[in-house]
């Protein structure tokens, strides 16, 4: 329901003029449907920049096949902000396997086929032929991972910046709020799109770069095209460039332009975070929606708060390290509480607070004495692997402090964790308080933690812990509970067809979780995000660090062939399963891996 004196962005020309407007500043174009709750990029920025004094307007999955719906709202005084939404079109609209998803996840009653495929350029290219000279910022996931020259998983190509793709005048990598809102305020005051040469977490395209004095120049779009060696090279002087405080601005020619990338934005202080998350968001579906069916995204974080942004985990898979930051951001607990106190007002709350987490649900309030000082991280070491830092304090006294607090309000029955845990965080006797308590309060039965992998080969690859750390964790997640009496379950998340993994090394954890009786129902085909250290990984066949060279899963079959080694036990995978053991002369295994309905395992 709707919270009381709360309206929405505008999203027609009905909604501008009953706020008494002529014309926007500022028009946000999103590929998902519009939800006004702070899980939703296109609301957030939108609420941020509002709050800032511009008058801002969105239009949400518009009609991309002709320009019509691009131009309900007008012509904005300053700029179209463009994003694909909450999630990569391309991975909203299709499987690892390169399927059209039958789900998007979010569009109002789950249907498809709302947003384009390469949305940002679709959309970006429709504004152009309207208003051919209003500038455009693009933004969000899709942008941020294709700044650069990138390797494009579904086209199996090698693709030029976006920036030039989009012919868009600037992009905005990493999150936004920052970059957005000197945007508009240089472009407020007068000044030209294209002299917002320095404006740090964007990217623009230069016909000259003498204004530049201190930089680092990687591999050429064309030399790429030449050489993987060369792709190697590029990712890895960009992917040492992420650390706000130390970064130099990266350039990458292509042909005769130069794409420039100013170092990241600098991450939120916590005054400065809570700012953006006490804003006053309506917290439900628009209107326009109703009766279309529920949105599985929506009613997913419905209930749920975000605590803090960034990770220090900087998993070779995972965009959030670079998106968001490696360095922990975290609110505070009177914003938090704030935020809880207006969830439980909500006509349809039933007591679930269903999350208090972020992108590690155990990293609230952790911190370094590095990040503290502005000397930004280490170079050439991770955080928490191959073992975690002894600087790195974890907030847990804080959190379990917070949680507490949540369940006082009225109201609220439960506050529970759903965001998923570094169970590597959670094997030490100082953490053992913290497992305690949530086990005991803050679990509604499932937590959520990935191995990914039981294969150290392939866990290093990944930039994950030892498997070790796993087994230790289990171990210590059962007494917990057992002490407890309590029917709590681990959800173990698993990767298949990770570069590096092998036939072979998935056989080995298949049989783990055979040993184990765990039968994972639901398992993440490898996907190459771009500009991961994963997508690296698998384009070149080569691990960039180490320079050494991995085997690489392409072939759909293959692919099918280690997700139904994991799955060995659903019978739609058994076709797959049996080719795999041939490729290993295994089909001695066969019958250790066949169950009958109900679970029984069957020898016959």
């Amino acid at each position: 329901m709707v919270m009381k004196n709360n309206t929405f962005l505008p999203i027609s020309r009905k909604d501008m003029e009953k706020r008494g407007w002529s014309q926007l500043d500022i028009i946000l174009i999103t590929g998902d449907s519009y939800v006004d709750h702070p899980s939703f990029g296109a609301a957030l920025i939108g609420r941020f920049l509002e709050h800032k004094g511009f008058r801002v307007g969105i239009i949400a999955q518009p009609n991309w096949r002709n320009k019509q719906d691009f131009m309900v709202l007008g012509k904005p005084k300053l700029f179209f902000g463009i994003t694909s939404g909450n999630v990569d079109s391309m991975i909203a609209n299709y499987t690892a396997n390169k399927k059209k998803r039958r789900i998007d996840d979010y569009s109002a009653g789950g249907k498809t086929g709302l947003a384009p495929d390469r949305a940002i350029l679709v959309y970006a290219n429709r504004l152009r032929s309207a208003y051919k000279n209003t500038p455009i910022v693009i933004g969000g996931i899709e942008a941020s991972t294709r700044r650069l020259v990138h390797y494009d998983y579904w086209s199996n190509s090698l693709r030029r910046s976006m920036l030039l793709d989009s012919r868009a005048d600037l992009l905005v990598y990493g999150m936004g709020e920052r970059q957005v809102l000197e945007i508009a305020e240089r472009l407020s005051k007068g000044e030209d799109i294209k002299s917002l040469k320095d404006i740090r977490g964007t990217v623009s395209v230069q016909n000259d770069i003498s204004y530049l004095e201190d930089f680092v120049t990687i591999p050429s779009f064309e030399e790429i095209l030449e050489s993987k060696k060369s792709f190697s090279r590029a990712f890895m002087l960009a992917y040492k460039e992420q650390d706000p405080f130390t970064a130099k601005t990266v350039v990458q020619k292509h042909s005769n332009r130069f794409v420039v990338q100013n170092p990241p934005s600098n991450p939120f202080k916590t005054k400065e975070l809570d700012e953006i998350y006490d804003l006053p968001f309506v917290r439900v579906c628009h209107p326009v929606y109703s009766g279309s069916g529920k949105m599985k995204s929506y009613e997913t974080v419905k209930f749920s708060i975000t605590a803090h942004r960034g990770c220090c985990g900087e998993c070779s898979f995972c965009v959030i390290s670079s998106h968001q930051g490696r360095i922990v951001q975290s609110r505070s607990e009177n914003s938090i509480l704030k935020e809880a106190t207006k969830i439980s007002s909500m006509e349809d709350f039933r007591g679930t607070i269903t999350d208090v987490g972020g992108p590690t649900a155990n990293l609230y309030k952790a911190s370094c004495s590095l990040w503290e000082t502005g000397k930004g991280f280490c170079k050439n070491k991770k955080c928490l692997t191959p073992h975690t830092c002894k600087n790195l304090n974890l907030g847990y006294d804080r959190s379990i402090d917070l949680y507490r607090k949540i369940s006082k309000i009225k109201k609220v029955k439960h506050v529970f964790i759903g965001s998923g845990f570094r169970y590597d965080l959670l094997i030490n006797n100082a953490a053992k308080k913290y497992l305690r308590e949530i086990c005991k309060n803050n679990i509604s039965g499932q937590m959520k933690i990935a191995p990914e992998h039981c294969s150290n080969k392939v866990l290093s690859l990944m930039g994950k812990p030892s498997f070790g750390s796993y087994d230790t964790f289990v171990n210590v997640f059962n007494k917990t509970v057992q002490a407890q009496d309590k029917k709590l379950f681990l959800v173990n998340y698993f990767i298949s067809a990770y570069p590096g993994s092998s036939l072979m090394d998935t056989l080995e954890l298949a049989q783990y979780l055979l040993k184990h009786n765990m039968a994972p129902e639901q398992i993440q085909d490898f996907i190459p995000i771009p500009m991961t250290l994963s997508t690296c990984q698998y384009y070149t066949e080569r691990d960039p660090i180490t320079d050494k060279n991995i085997y690489v899963p392409k072939s759909t079959e293959e692919r099918k062939m280690q997700r139904a080694l994991i799955q060995y036990k659903s019978p739609a995978n058994r076709k797959y399963l049996i080719k795999a053991l041939q490729k290993l002369d295994a089909m001695h295994l066969l019958r250790t891996f066949t169950y009958r309905r109900g679970g029984k395992r069957k020898f016959s």
